[in-house]
């Protein structure tokens, strides 16, 4: 075997899962005689970064980049994405729900002739309902409002051949949603199923309100589909209102039935109101969006690595 593999790992706050995820990652690429195993500490602030610095010293193969602060999963990813220097880029999860026994798999459908191997997580029973739900909702959400289709169950987990990697180096978003970016790219892909599992320890990173900012940076990186929507709703809002108010000219003209008051009239204000704040909300992320990216900031900022 005369090529390189390289797993890249991003980590924060993964200090009782890294010896456990390198022993196993050791016995899986033992059998690939070249390969180099990069962590990328996204500002971890317990001691993995130490525990990452230890592992470099025992084995050669191990390379790590330490950001300078916490900047998010994705760009952590793209930061080892960035430097890895395999013909093939495997990247996973250090909270071992990404099995490492996975990687001959993906291996041998690159050596098919795929450049991006895919993995679609299975339906954990072990999940609350409501979790779940809201996944499948999510799913169905962004597929109906954006331009590409993301496989319900994807992950970040997958196998990218190298020039897959070098056009991915070109892209310097703000707004980095790699599941919507993958399958946009084209290539060649396949997909692979897996049973995750249980996270080894800790708690998960994924807080309700970053699973919020992640499925609104997927619908709005890669469609424009809810500026449209607003007009049409606004337009739908302003045909019923100018109907209601014929009915109410008729209403009072020709009939006694009127009577004064004031509830249709806040009711109508405040929905009227609530449908304009939710299109002005839509407007404001995209032009959040276009502010950022015109900074043209870096994704991230590498406090220290070890090459």
């Amino acid at each position: 075997m005369d090529f390189k593999v390289s797993v890249v790992i991003p980590c924060f706050n993964e200090r009782d899962n890294l010896h456990v995820l390198y022993q196993q990652l050791l016995e899986i690429l033992q059998n690939y005689p070249f390969h180099e195993i990069l962590f990328v500490d996204d500002g971890s602030m317990d001691d993995s970064l130490d525990i990452i610095k230890g592992l470099a010293k025992e084995d050669k193969n191990v390379r790590y980049i330490s950001l300078s602060r916490n900047f998010g999963h994705q760009h952590a990813l793209k930061a080892g994405l960035d430097h890895a220097t395999g013909d093939c880029v495997i990247s996973l999860d250090a909270d071992l729900q990404h099995p490492p026994q996975l990687i001959p798999a993906l291996l041998e459908k690159w050596q098919q002739g795929f450049d991006v191997v895919n993995t679609i997580r299975g339906k954990q029973q072990s999940l609350p309902l409501g979790k779940r739900l809201s996944s499948g909702m999510y799913y169905r959400l962004i597929n109906s409002l954006s331009n590409v289709e993301i496989k319900p169950g994807a992950a970040d987990f997958r196998l990218l051949d190298r020039k897959v990697v070098d056009v991915l180096k070109q892209f310097n978003e703000n707004h980095l949603f790699l599941r919507g970016l993958i399958p946009w790219l084209g290539f060649r892909q396949t997909e692979i199923g897996f049973e995750p599992a249980e996270r080894h320890a800790g708690k998960t990173k994924y807080s309700f309100i970053r699973m919020l900012r992640l499925a609104l940076d997927g619908i709005t990186s890669f469609s424009s589909r809810p500026l449209y929507l607003s007009i049409a709703l606004g337009g739908i809002i302003a045909g019923l209102a100018f109907l209601y108010g014929i009915y109410a000219l008729y209403m009072y003209l020709f009939t006694d039935a009127t009577l004064p008051g004031w509830t249709s009239t806040t009711a109508s204000v405040l929905f009227i109101g609530g449908i304009q704040l939710i299109m002005i909300g839509i407007i404001g992320i995209y032009l959040a969006k276009m502010f950022m990216e015109n900074k043209r900031r870096p994704n991230y900022v590498i406090g220290s690595k070890n090459f």
